[in-house]
């Protein structure tokens, strides 16, 4: 069975273990998915699946997707994403929460909240200058970032101030901690990125 599933983060809670300690847990809408493609190593020259999630009205997808979710009849699709993997599956299987049990380590995709534009130390925690002995606006400054003459320029991917945020990020080996295949939903213990509602990917984690 594909490892793999496409849902929306829902949000954040806590549950409660037998001696009273409590996880912080996100809730997940994981599926269901549909297997919308299967790509091979004699045609594609990779093996993949790829999966489809949340069904939308037609006018809401491209042209170009609506006839591939067509030809392979299945319903309109807002989100395709593919997951390498060499286990067999046939177009227009459904792939559901089912799919992890508790306790399996899963790693999380997601787009990280965008901040806007913002300094060297939120962006990159630098510490700043000094906070006393008459500093007067060099509290937040990330101070040099070069020399004179030699080599006389900023090196490339010198860490300050620029965009922060909207980044694809990946956690890894989270604990799966609640399956509810009633209602697709799926917690895992920590932190997921994004804000609620952000499109997420959950692959079987990559190191258990």
């Amino acid at each position: 069975m594909l490892k793999g599933l496409i849902g929306k983060k829902i949000g954040m809670t806590q549950i409660f273990d037998e001696q009273g300690v409590s996880y912080p847990v996100t809730i997940i809408e994981a599926g269901p998915c549909y297997v919308t493609q299967v790509r091979n190593q004699e045609r594609d020259g990779y093996a993949a699946i790829q999966l489809g999630f949340a069904e939308v009205h037609p006018k809401k997808i491209s042209a170009g997707e609506l006839g591939h979710l067509k030809a392979s009849e299945l319903p309109p699709l807002r989100f395709i994403r593919e997951f390498r993997t060499k286990e067999a599956a046939n177009i227009g299987d459904k792939v559901t929460v089912d799919a992890f049990a508790v306790g399996e380590r899963v790693d999380v995709v997601g787009t990280s909240k965008g901040k806007g534009f913002a300094g060297a130390v939120k962006r990159h925690h630098f510490g700043g200058g000094k906070k006393t002995h008459g500093q007067s606006d060099r509290h937040r400054a990330p101070g040099s970032r070069s020399s004179g003459t030699t080599p006389g320029r900023v090196f490339k991917n010198a860490r300050g101030a620029g965009h922060m945020g909207s980044d694809r990020v990946t956690v890894q080996a989270l604990k799966v901690v609640l399956v509810d295949a009633e209602r697709n939903l799926l917690g895992v213990n920590g932190a997921v990125p994004g804000g609620k509602g952000g499109l997420v990917v959950i692959k079987e984690a990559r190191k258990q």
